[in-house]
């Protein structure tokens, strides 16, 4: 993913990052990662797809995802605005700064329930919606404690409000991926976040302290299938998730789905579905 951030990365006397973010729309990519993230829509129009929502999004979009839930926002093809960019001022943090003991306390109950919130991740909506988009144009501009306080006060205000829908569905959090080995995790991971790229199995093997022969092994041992078996099922249940866009045409679903070869995008599809792209949108638009 191509971004450019107009504030420095996470310094040594900072515990979470919010800064201003612009990305490339044509270039972004399905991804997760564990931080939680809030992100406030400043410019840019198109699909927002966090798990299994999708929507349309547009400025004054404003969502709370949760850790490891995968989410990206995608050009409206139909823009006369070239190149089509995204701007957004955006927060993220892990779970290092939330301390058990001090989630605990009755003053932090409202924190605590944003974050199980954002396990489906959230819409803020309403008047939460604006309260929170007001803090959040001002908090890249706020140092030290102040803007400590301030990441707390937002948190805060999401727990204790009403204004707001989740995004995944209930039956996708029952299916989500959820391995119960370490290493499937980070294989997992690096597929998701480089499946429109070709895949480095050395770099793999190294991330993991395997060899290559031995990573094959122990990932189909463990799931059942090979490596490119898998990266096709990740690919494959994105593209579903963009055919569901009418406005995309099967070639664009399948370049922005990782694949570079029309032919072989159908074939992987129908593999894995039992249906052509073509026959897959045709079933999910006789069902709206």
């Amino acid at each position: 993913m191509i971004a450019v951030f107009e504030k420095t990365p996470l310094r040594d006397d900072e515990s979470f990052f919010i800064g201003i973010y612009h990305d490339d729309l044509e270039k972004s990519n399905w991804h997760y990662h564990n931080n939680y993230e809030i992100s406030f829509i400043t410019e840019g129009s198109g699909k927002r797809i966090v798990a299994d929502s999708i929507e349309d999004f547009q400025p004054g979009d404003l969502v709370f995802i949760g850790k490891n839930l995968p989410h990206v926002w995608i050009a409206d093809r139909e823009s006369s605005v070239v190149p089509r960019t995204l701007e957004s001022v955006f927060l993220q943090f892990t779970s290092d700064i939330l301390y058990p003991q001090l989630l605990g306390l009755p003053e932090f109950k409202n924190v605590a329930r944003a974050l199980t919130l954002s396990e489906r991740g959230l819409q803020i909506t309403g008047e939460t919606l604006n309260e929170i988009s007001k803090w959040m144009l001002q908090m890249p501009y706020m140092e030290g404690f102040e803007r400590f306080i301030h990441f707390y006060m937002i948190l805060d205000i999401i727990g204790k409000s009403v204004h707001w829908k989740p995004l995944a569905s209930k039956e996708y959090m029952k299916t989500r991926f959820t391995p119960g080995n370490k290493r499937v995790a980070k294989i997992h991971e690096y597929l998701m976040n480089n499946y429109k790229y070709d895949i480095d199995l050395k770099q793999l093997a190294e991330i993991i302290n395997m060899t290559e022969n031995a990573l094959c092994r122990f990932f189909k041992s463990n799931t059942g299938m090979t490596l490119f078996e898998y990266l096709n099922r990740i690919k494959t249940d994105f593209a579903r998730k963009l055919l569901m866009n009418n406005d995309l045409s099967v070639l664009e679903v399948c370049l922005d789905s990782g694949y570079n070869n029309l032919s072989h995008f159908n074939k992987q599809f129908k593999k894995n579905t039992g249906l052509s792209p073509s026959e897959y949108r045709k079933k999910f638009t006789d069902l709206l």
